[in-house]
């Protein structure tokens, strides 16, 4: 049984000078149709102008990647019947965010490459050339077959909040990438991959929002492998920058009370002799005085502390 929807699409075209705007197209459809054979029906059948990528309509090539009902995803494999039921019988089409858009649903992805290309993704090995050929482990490398799922759509980029506001952050298919390289034995880069990583923009700019964890269409988990290095980066004492001593402090006020300091926590991570920092502190400070937010000036222990070190203990937390 045919079912009827509305589809809303946001169309931009540069050569008219004119906003984005929304398109509304109606159209029956059947229940197993995908977003994406709506999309072609529509070029086809209504209206020719309507601009998209695709190819493989398989969920293999990632070009299909878009924002429906606000949230990224592939076209290809995103079925109609899931997203209308009901009263709901609309679905907003949008292009990726956080990607210039060139036309209607396309963006340039030229931000995309350059942001894997500034984390050098592939093996280096010192020496040239290798005496052997080198043999690696198994389970080296299924641990890492999750990380090499990942087909370059851009979905976790196009829902990233941290690349929303901060330009420079790398991102999440990027630090995916770069993980992907720290865990393979046969790459002797480590240490200094980890020190790039680790200056603005890097794996300390990730708020842990799990926004690309949400959309990825492979399972790829990028927020975890940013934990992943985070962790590979303090093991190696890579410690001397804001996002890791937040990170140890963090974990030290709890460790040691049962729970944060919020006090502390800002001093400690940015440093007192940090006055551009300080200055700023003392200004938030007054603004949650105001409004009764304040910490408490005293910071008790829990009373259950003992059982709260115990956890540390049992994850192997030094």
């Amino acid at each position: 049984m045919p079912l009827p929807i509305t589809l809303n699409v946001k169309r931009f075209n540069p050569d008219s000078g004119q906003d984005s705007y929304i398109q509304e197209y109606q159209l029956d459809v059947d229940e197993s149709d995908t977003v994406l054979d709506s999309l072609i029906h529509i070029r086809e059948e209504i209206d020719g102008t309507l601009t998209f990528r695709c190819s493989c309509r398989s969920a293999i090539c990632g070009s299909c990647a878009m924002r429906i009902d606000g949230k990224a995803g592939l076209a290809c494999n995103t079925k109609i019947s899931d997203l209308v039921s009901g009263q709901k019988t609309s679905i907003d089409v949008e292009p990726a965010g956080n990607m210039p858009v060139i036309k209607d649903l396309v963006v340039e992805f030229d931000v995309f490459w350059k942001k894997i290309r500034q984390v050098s993704p592939w093996l280096k090995h010192f020496a040239m050339p290798p005496k052997s050929e080198h043999l690696v482990p198994n389970e080296n490398m299924l641990h890492l077959a999750g990380v090499m799922n990942c087909i370059m759509c851009g979905a976790c980029v196009s829902d990233c909040t941290s690349l929303e506001v901060n330009s420079d952050f790398v991102g999440p298919a990027a630090l995916a990438k770069s993980y992907r390289f720290l865990a393979d034995p046969r790459d002797e880069a480590n240490e200094n991959r980890l020190l790039e990583l680790s200056e603005p923009g890097g794996i300390w700019d990730c708020t842990r929002c799990m926004q690309c964890v949400e959309v990825c269409p492979k399972e790829v988990d990028p927020m975890g492998r940013i934990m992943l290095a985070k962790e590979m980066a303090i093991d190696m004492g890579i410690t001397g920058n804001t996002g890791a001593r937040h990170a140890n402090v963090f974990a030290s006020s709890v460790h040691h009370s049962g729970w944060l300091d919020e006090l502390k926590l800002p001093v400690l991570t940015h440093g007192i002799f940090n006055f551009k920092e300080m200055f700023k502190l003392a200004f938030l400070g007054l603004r949650a005085l105001k409004a009764g937010k304040i910490p408490p000036l005293i910071h008790k222990k829990r009373p259950n502390v003992a059982g709260i070190r115990q956890i540390f203990e049992k994850v192997g937390h030094k």
